[in-house]
């Protein structure tokens, strides 16, 4: 058996913890397909919050207490920059954590793509999955808000990683500019008066070689409970992805990261809000769709306290879905991939 999951995001990662025991249970090969949207470059180095999170946490190295980051980490370098006057000040990087961002930007800046970087991180880690980045190309997820004049630090806007420019602003009119999401997540925890998200370069990017290949010879593709809005629809924007999925022979199986009309973690209920979709099972369900209808899901498995949640053309069930240890993350994809 083949099994693809499309993920991002700490829940994404704690996910695959259970695909992965289930796969070697049943004998599967396992691909993920990464979220790169989050990517961006602090201090010249590209850092990729998504693929860290997963290979940390898949490699036993996240920091089980934050969810993100390493366990044990430092933060000297952090506290140098900061004597420093260096910014931005709100998005640190830890001393254990530099050190992969030093190491994937000098393979980049060598020419390198990042699906072969990603590879060379991984043989350290041993996360025991193919681990593929949705695409090698640029891809950022901005946020458009209204306008502010002390948005956007210049240490990221100089490194590209906000479209914050006069004629960017200009251009979506109304005192609204873009700035990268991390800003708006960390910096601003979502609390900006905001009007919608982009996902800058999607159109241009191609899928990282393997993907296309992995969701073609899938037996079944799986969408992780990450969030929807910036962890799945960033992947699905990259030219040719969403084709892939809705296309291939292999069923698709989505598991809701809403549980009794609340996120487990994190801020998706923010993010849904912003695209106008109600934060519940039934709201992101219908927000992928059915496949027969265009959209993207042939099954929904929703938490046991949603078990009344209807998805037009979609077969839903119910199963427990809080991932408090391994043994219950692996029922809940055992359930999944029992509804393929």
């Amino acid at each position: 058996m083949r099994i693809v999951v499309l993920t991002g995001g700490i829940g994404g990662a704690r996910f695959l913890l259970g695909v992965r025991a289930y796969a070697q249970e049943v004998g599967a090969e396992v691909t993920a397909v990464v979220n790169v949207g989050d990517d961006l470059r602090l201090h010249g180095l590209r850092v990729c919050p998504d693929l860290d999170s997963v290979m940390y946490t898949l490699g036993g190295g996240a920091d089980p207490e934050r969810g993100w980051g390493r366990t044990g980490e430092t933060w000297t370098v952090k506290d140098e920059l900061a004597a420093y006057g260096a910014e931005p000040g709100w998005f640190g990087l830890g001393d254990k954590d530099l050190a992969t961002h030093l190491v994937r930007t000098t393979m980049l800046d060598a020419g390198y793509p990042l699906h072969q970087v990603t590879e060379a991180l991984a043989t350290r880690w041993q996360p025991g999955v193919r681990l593929l980045p949705a695409t090698n190309d640029r891809l950022e997820t901005h946020v458009i808000v209204s306008a502010r004049s002390e948005l956007a630090s210049p240490a990221v806007t100089n490194n590209a990683a906000v479209t914050n420019d006069a004629a960017v602003t200009n251009g979506f009119g109304g005192g609204q500019q873009a700035i990268h999401f991390q800003e708006w997540w960390v910096r601003h925890r979502a609390q900006l008066p905001t009007h919608r998200f982009v996902f800058v370069g999607a159109e241009a990017a191609k899928p990282a070689p393997g993907v296309a290949e992995a969701i073609a010879e899938a037996d079944v593709v799986l969408i992780a409970p990450s969030n929807p809005v910036v962890s799945i629809t960033p992947i699905l924007a990259v030219a040719g992805v969403r084709e892939a999925v809705t296309t291939g022979p292999a069923p698709v199986v989505g598991v809701s990261p809403i549980i009794g009309g609340a996120p487990v973690r994190g801020m998706a209920d923010r993010c849904l809000a912003v695209v106008g979709v109600e934060c519940s099972a039934a709201g992101v369900g219908q927000l992928y769709g059915a496949r027969t209808a265009g959209g993207l899901l042939d099954g929904w498995l929703v938490a046991e306290e949603d078990a009344q949640t209807v998805v037009p053309q979609v077969t839903v069930r119910a199963a427990p879905l809080r991932m408090t240890d391994e043994a219950a993350t692996v029922a809940m994809v055992r359930a999944a991939v029992e509804m393929a």
